[in-house]
């Protein structure tokens, strides 16, 4: 069941481009699964009707599937789309609305802040695939270079971080606005 957030609220032209921007990505993701699918396909038909399989199938479904859920994440975070159990939300929500915006408020800001220290975490081996040119494969039958799977990763944790941390924003504005209502 999606999220009830109120957002529209705060949806100004930058954050409609914000979110744009993060569908056209999580887009791309959308294309990369399909295309995944194609080669296991293809895989699957050449192993068994051609005895040919294609080399390298498993091991570039493996990092993309890692690849596609950080292209995927930043749109469902800001959008507010991320899978949670909202049983408690709802029971709290009849009581105290601002309540549940608070929870919000603190849910987005341990998600920006846990997506930065992936950020940090990330890095370096980013950075060391770059410089060192690390491939995965075989050598001398296929590789491919793991610099751009980590840089994924990476960007896509830090748009995930601002992303969180725009539903913060959100939240604590509907925070005080339903502070503001009450106090009326």
């Amino acid at each position: 069941m999606p999220h009830e957030r109120t957002f529209t609220q705060s949806k100004g032209p930058l954050r409609r481009a914000f979110q744009a921007v993060l569908n056209a990505i999580a887009a791309i993701g959308t294309i990369w699964i399909f295309a995944i699918m194609l080669l296991i396909v293809a895989d699957v038909v050449g192993r068994n009707f051609f005895a040919t399989p294609i080399t390298g199938v498993a091991e570039i479904a493996g990092r993309s599937v890692v690849a596609i859920v950080f292209l995927m994440l930043p749109a469902a975070a800001l959008k507010g789309a991320l899978i949670r159990a909202d049983f408690l939300v709802r029971l709290i929500r009849m009581g105290s609305p601002r309540t549940v915006h608070l929870l919000d408020m603190l849910f987005a800001l341990v998600g920006a802040v846990l997506f930065g220290l992936v950020v940090f975490a990330a890095w370096p081996d980013t950075h060391e695939a770059w410089v060192s040119s690390e491939f995965f494969g075989v050598r001398g039958v296929w590789t491919l270079p793991t610099f751009p799977f980590h840089l994924i990763v990476v960007l896509g944790s830090g748009v995930t971080s601002l992303a969180f941390a725009a539903v913060a924003y959100d939240s604590a504005v509907l925070t005080k606005s339903e502070k503001s209502s009450q106090d009326d």
